[in-house]
C-alpha cells in the first residue's frame, strides 16, 4: 500500500492534472457564490450602560424603505423595495448591492424598554437604540472603606 500525501496549498497535488482547476473555476465563479451567500444585510449588536444598539448595514436604501415592527419581544426589520425607473434604464452587467426584500428579526431581552426605541438611517447604516429599563441598568459607584 502506498501512502499518498495531499497538500491543498499545492496547485498540482491532484492525481489528475487539471481536475481541481475545473471544479475551482465552477465553484469559485460568482454565479454560484452569489446564490450560496444569503442576501441579507450584516448586523452588529452591542450594549452600553443605558442602551442596546443594533446596526444594520444596508447601503443604497432610503429610510422610507425600512419597516420596523415590534411584536411582544420580537423586533423585525424589513425592506420591500420596488424597482426604480432609473434602474430599469441601466443595463447592468453585474449588480451586487441590490436588496429587493429582506427581513431580520431579533428577540429583545426582558430588560429592554419597549416604549423607548429610536431609529435613524445615515450613510447606509440603520441604527436602532433600545433603552434599558431603569431596574436593568447597572448601578456603579465606589464604596468607601471605613
Amino acid at each position: 500500500m502506498t501512502l499518498v500525501k495531499f497538500n491543498p496549498a499545492q496547485k498540482n497535488s491532484s492525481l489528475l492534472p487539471g481536475f481541481n482547476e475545473v471544479f475551482d473555476s465552477i465553484f469559485n465563479d460568482t454565479f454560484f457564490s452569489d446564490r450560496l451567500i444569503s442576501r441579507v444585510p450584516a448586523v452588529n449588536i452591542s450594549e452600553s450602560e443605558n442602551n442596546y444598539h443594533v446596526e444594520l448595514a444596508a447601503p443604497g436604501l432610503k429610510k422610507e424603505d425600512f419597516k420596523l415592527n415590534l411584536d411582544r419581544n420580537q423586533l423585525s426589520i424589513s425592506v420591500e423595495q420596488s424597482a426604480d425607473q432609473e434602474d430599469n434604464q441601466k443595463n447592468y452587467s453585474k449588480r451586487e448591492y441590490s436588496y429587493s426584500s429582506f427581513v431580520r428579526s431579533f428577540t429583545l431581552p426582558d430588560s429592554a424598554d419597549h416604549a423607548n426605541i429610536e431609529a435613524s438611517y445615515t450613510d447606509g447604516i440603520l441604527r436602532i437604540d433600545i433603552a434599558k429599563r431603569e431596574e436593568a441598568k447597572v448601578v456603579r459607584r465606589q464604596i468607601l472603606i471605613k
